[in-house]
Order: C-alpha cells, then structure tokens, then sequence
C-alpha cells in the first residue's frame, strides 16, 4: 500500500514542483527588455579600439545623449525664402519631451541645415539616456507629420532612430516568436502521435522548461554577470522549446515501445527511463559543452549567449527527464489516446547475442515495417554507393560557401520590415554626406593635434574634420587629449565608411601613434574584426569537446571521428546553399560577421544529437545482435523518431523567421535547413551506410569491433 501511494504522490509532487517554477518564471517574461541591450557598442572587449576611443570620448562631454538625425526632404527645392517655416518646424521639434542640449547654451535641435541641393533640411537632436527612447523618437515623427507642408516628408535616423526601430522589431520575440513556434510544433506532434493528449504534454514540458529557465537567465542578467540582448533572447527560446521536444519524443517513443511489453506503467516507464537517459544527458552535454565554448569568444554578447542557452538547454534536460515522466506515469496509456498501446508480451525466445548472433543470422528487421525498413534494406543492400553517393552530394553543396559575404552588413539593412529610420538614412544619403549624425572621432594627445587634425582632414571619404572646442574657439583638452570628429561622405556602418576607418588607423600610426579611432563606423570595424577571430578559435574547441563526449559515449574513437567529420561537413553545406540562396533568391547585402559561428555552434551540437540518438540504439542492439544487424535495426526502430525530431527542430528554429530582423532570418534559414539535411540526409542514409560498409571495426578500439556480424 505504501508503495502504492508513493507511486501516485512522486509524479504530482514532480509536477507541482515544475508549476510553481513555472507560474514564479512565465511573468518574468515582460521583464527581461529591463536587463536587455541591443546597442553594438557594448559587446565589444575593452581591449577593442574602439571601446578605449568611446569611453576617452565620453570626457570631452557631460551628456550621453543620442544623436538622433531628422530629414525633411522635399519633392520641389525649398526656396530660401521659406526656410522661415522650417525654423518654426525645428522650435516645434526642440519643444519635444526628453531632448537634453549636446552643451550648456546649446539649443536641444540644431538647424535647419539646408542641402546642397536645395531639396532637404536636416536637424540634429540629441534624446537624453533618461528618456523613454520610443516616446521621444514617436513624438518627433508626429510632429514632422503634423507640421510639414504637403508634398515634404520627414524621417527620423541616426543612432536613435536606427535603436528604437531595432527595439521595435525584436518586439515580437516574446509574443509572436513563441506563439508561431509551439504552434509549428503541435501541428508536427499532432501528425507524428495522431493524438489529442500527447502533443499536450510535450508542450507543456517545453513551455515549463522555458518560463523556469528565464528566472535565471534573468537573475544573472540583473546582477551583470551575462549581457541579454534581443538575439539571445530570441534564440533562447527556440532552443528551448525544440531541444526539450527532441528530447521528450525520445522518452515518448521508447516508453510506447515499453508498454507494448509490459502491462504496469511503471515497468514500462523502468525500462524507457534506463534506456534513453544516456542518450538524453549525452546530447544534452554535448550541447552545452558547445555552447560554453562560446566563453572563449572575445565579443560580449557571444561569450554571453554561450551560458545563455547552455541555461536553457540545462531546463530542457531537466524537464524531459523529470517533469515528462511524471506526466505520462500520471496519464499511463491514456497519455496516447485514441492510439493508446496494447501490452503484447513476446512469446519468442530472446534473440541470440553476442558471437552467437552472425550464426543465427538476424537481419536487425524482423519487428520493423514501413518506410524505414526499406531505408534500412537499402543501405544493407548498396552501403558503399549510397555513402559515397551522400558525401559527393554534401561537398558540391558545400562550395557555395565561397560565395558567403559574411563581413558585416549595414545597419539599415538589420531592419528586414519597413522602418522610418532606415528610409531616413537613404534620404539622408541622397542629400547630405551620408555620415552625417554619426561622425569617425579621433582621440589623440594634446601634442599631435595638429599632425593628427591634418591626417583626418586629408582623408579621403571625410568631407570635414573639427577639433572640438570651447565657445571661445579653443581646443578642449582633457586628460592631455584633444578630440577631432569628422564627417563621413558614406553611411557610417557601411563597408566603404568602413574602409576608411582603417585606412585612417593606418596613417595616424605614423603620424601620432597614440591616437585612437572611435565612432560607429569603428565599432562596426572592431566587431567584424573580432568575429572572425573568434570563428577561428572557437571551432577547434568545439569540434574537440563534442569528439571528447562522442568517444566516451560511445566507447570507440574511429566512429566518434566520423560523426564529427560529417556533421562538420554537413554545416559546411548548409551555409553553401545558404549562401547562394541569400545572394541569388533574397538578395541580402551580406551576412553578420557572427552568423558563420552561430550556425556553426547549433549544426554541430544539434546535429551531433541526432548521431548520437542513432548511434546509442544501434551500439545497444549491436551487443545483442552484432554489428551489422544492429545497424539496420537501429535505424530502423530510431528512423521516425529521429525524423519527427529533426522536423520539430527545424520548425522551432524557422520561426525566428517572424521577427523581420536579419541576423536571426539567417540563423532560421541555416539551422532549419541544416538540420533536416543531417536528419534525411547525414543521419538517414551516410552515417548508416558508412558504418555498415566498415562493419565491427566502426567500434575501434573497443572490444565490440572484434565481434563478428553478419553481412
């Protein structure tokens, strides 16, 4: 009797547990913008260039406003004659709540400034840090709306502009990015269980997982010890809720084939627990391995995501192993119905294992039928052909990478949905030099003023360059060091104003030695820089960690090696075909310079799960049935399973295409269609006829390689 009650109190104590951490967690959602920050400048290390020229630039100013740059441009030439109104227009713009003066005496919007070709006005605001940014740049927008005449029309750009558009779009990663994902992956569950409870469940576990992890994630971001940004919010919960769902249908599926042999729930739920634990914790550490291996990156907000998600898959584990089975011994058979599970016990005798099995000749396919028991039959029946056929497919797709543009795009091309600041900036361009309200700043000492002024001047792709000074015209100096803006003739993040920025550090290096290159554009410089640094870091780590879990897993070098090798291979390929489809079906400008390591990090890690999900089942019904046999076997009874988690996964990861921001379109193209290669492709057919082709040896050096299996 006792047992009996603590059968039924386990799984609700489980459950209740996960509910209070659920209910305490899922409002903490609506908090996370308060410890958020998308602003570029901050993910770079101290040590960056730009970072020391920022934070010596901060001294020559007692506020951090931001800059904000209002066009007006006009479909007539603006007479001299009514830069009257345009004067009233720009009152009008400095009466708006938030704005600070850049100076004492200043007046918080300067211009009108007329262009060249009389076809524009510009005005500089600059919004205090201690307003609310979207109700300043709001209210400036209405007041364009409001008070310029017809046939004129107003943007507002620059770093404020450009911030609060960006803010905007990552408004949905809360709302609509978790609403378009569980609801892709009920819709994939409902076919995969064709039941109504099920699909129920998983989600559960999945939306449980989630609204407990964001309490920490959140606890860590408010003490400072890990920088959230909109990228890594977003990319949280995706992981989340398609690694907790992979995990969740492994322990689905080997329970429903528990239950076919074993009438109690409890016995059944025994023996799926014992059986997909080790693969569950053995993917769920390779994955946050691989993600902690981001620590070693130089950029903040990457050395950030690492124990970001590594928290959230660290959930996802957790509740697929203990609040998912508290839930199915809750629901029993019930949990599948209408399909629930008959108990047939086996009546034949067990098959023969070990040495013995190549004498009795087991083909691994006697209880498997349907479509994976003809994969099976054709990698037993042309393994060689099929793997070389695979790997063939998988290089030739690999060579788009090449045509990868993967150095930075512009910030108005970040912005995928129509924005105002990012028509502003073309306005911009259109009429003033395009740099105007984000200026390259030159910190150099007081000695090389001159010499220093005189190179930024002579810079070609600076209209004008300006030692800062006092009202009465005298340099300002602190700390022994002048400041020198100057005016970009390109758009300040784009890769021409990009190249002037290095140029331009190249020839202070002569000049003053000591001088340092801030701005945007410098940030933009220092931030593709260190990405393709850490690119080349951070992949050996990461191939060497996964290959370090796979061989202990797996008690065996050489097949860990080829695991390694082939979803290496297969990301290869994915950012190929990714590559040709942004430049030649999207016409993307470029790819961020952390796209390659991103995708890396989740192909390699996610996809090495699905290996191991494969690879566990077939090393358990080798030592039963021998090698080659036990390779059909386990992919056959693994084939759907794995599927159905390749599909969840790739759906998961597709929705990050909602949010019109183009870092995380790239990410949901490049998973996605990444993952569903090594599903069909690298862990269906490849891994399967390359293991089969070499047989036992595929264990080496493990004992098990010396046992003989039939062909």
């Amino acid at each position: 009797m006792r047992n009996s009650w603590l059968r039924v109190l386990l799984p609700v104590v489980v459950v209740l547990i996960w509910l209070v951490g659920a209910a305490v967690g899922g409002p903490t959602f609506g908090r996370l913008e308060e410890v958020s920050s998308n602003d570029a400048a901050s993910f770079l290390p101290a040590s960056a260039e730009s970072t020391e020229a920022g934070e010596l630039q901060q001294r020559f100013s007692d506020s951090d406003a931001i800059p904000a740059v209002i066009v007006a441009e006009s479909d007539t030439a603006i007479e001299p004659r009514n830069l009257g109104l345009y004067e009233e227009i720009g009152v009008a713009l400095g009466e708006v709540e938030g704005l600070e003066p850049p100076a004492a005496g200043a007046p918080a919007v300067a211009g009108p400034i007329p262009s060249e070709d009389g076809l524009a006005v510009q005005y500089i605001a600059f919004v205090s840090s201690d307003a609310e940014l979207a109700e300043v740049v709001g209210e400036l927008r209405t007041v364009l709306t409001d008070e310029l005449p017809d046939g004129v029309t107003g943007y507002v750009t620059g770093p404020a502009g450009f911030t609060n558009d960006l803010v905007e779009a990552f408004g949905g990663i809360d709302g609509i990015l978790l609403g378009v994902a569980l609801g892709a992956v009920f819709v994939i569950l409902l076919a995969v269980y064709r039941s109504v409870v099920l699909p129920f469940l998983v989600l559960l576990t999945s939306v449980f997982a989630l609204a407990t992890s964001i309490l920490l994630v959140f606890g860590f971001a408010k003490l400072d010890l890990i920088q959230l940004t909109g990228q890594s919010q977003g990319i949280l919960s995706i992981l989340v809720i398609g690694a907790a769902t992979d995990y969740a249908l492994l322990l689905v599926a080997r329970f429903r084939e528990a239950l076919a042999e074993h009438e109690l729930k409890w016995d059944a739920m025994r023996v799926a627990y014992r059986t997909s634990v080790a693969p569950i914790l053995a993917s769920g550490a390779t994955v946050i391995l691989g993600l902690l291996c981001l620590l070693f990156s130089d950029l903040n907000s990457n050395r950030s995501l690492g124990p970001i998600a590594a928290i959230g898959i660290a959930f996802s584990l957790g509740a697929a192993l203990t609040f998912l089975p508290a839930l199915l011994l809750l629901f029993g058979r019930g949990a599948f119905w209408p399909l629930r599970p008959r108990y047939h016990p086996r009546t034949a005798a067990a098959a023969p294992r070990g040495r013995h099995a190549a004498a009795a000749g087991p083909t691994g396919l006697e209880q498997v039928r349907g479509l994976w028991r003809r994969v099976a039959l054709l990698v037993a029946g042309r393994p060689r052909v099929l793997w070389i056929a695979s790997l063939l497919l998988l290089v030739a797709g690999s060579l788009g990478l090449t045509q990868l543009q993967a150095g930075g795009v512009p910030q108005s091309a970040l912005i995928l949905a129509p924005s105002n600041a990012v028509d502003g900036q073309e306005a911009l361009g259109r009429h003033f030099d395009a740099g105007s309200g984000s200026p390259v700043y030159v910190v150099a000492p007081e000695a090389d003023a001159d010499a220093a002024l005189a190179v930024v001047s002579a810079q070609e792709g600076v209209s004008d360059a300006a030692l800062t000074a006092d009202p009465g015209g005298a340099a300002v100096v602190e700390d022994g060091r002048v400041l020198i803006s100057g005016t970009l003739e390109y758009q300040a993040d784009s890769d021409r104003a990009e190249d002037v920025v290095r140029e331009l550090r190249t020839t202070l290096d002569d000049a003053g030695p000591d001088a340092l290159v801030g701005g945007v554009s410098a940030v933009a410089v220092d931030t593709n820089d260190t990405a393709l640094a850490d690119l080349g870091k951070i992949i050996p780590i990461v191939l060497l960690v996964i290959l370090g879990v796979l061989v202990v897993l797996l008690r065996s070098i050489l097949a860990p090696v080829l695991l390694v090798a082939s979803v290496a291979l297969s990301n290869a390929t994915a950012l190929g075909v990714s590559a040709l489809v942004f430049n030649g079906v999207f016409g993307f400008e470029g790819a961020d310079a952390s796209v390659p390591l991103f995708a890396f990090v989740f192909l390699v890690a996610l996809g090495v799960d699905y290996n191991i999900f494969l690879m566990t089942r077939v090393r358990e019904e080798s030592l039963r049935i021998g090698t080659r046999p036990g390779i059909l076997r386990g992919l056959g009874v693994t084939g759907g399973v794995i599927t159905s988690a390749g599909v969840v996964l790739a759906a998961t990861f597709a929705a990050l295409g909602v949010i019109p921001i183009l870092f995380l379109a790239q990410i949901a193209f490049i998973v996605a269609f990444g993952v569903l290669l090594d599903t069909v492709l690298v862990r269906s057919l490849l891994i399967p006829a390359l293991a089969y082709d070499i047989g036992p040896k595929i264990w080496w050096p493990s004992k098990l390689g010396a046992v003989p299996s039939a062909r």
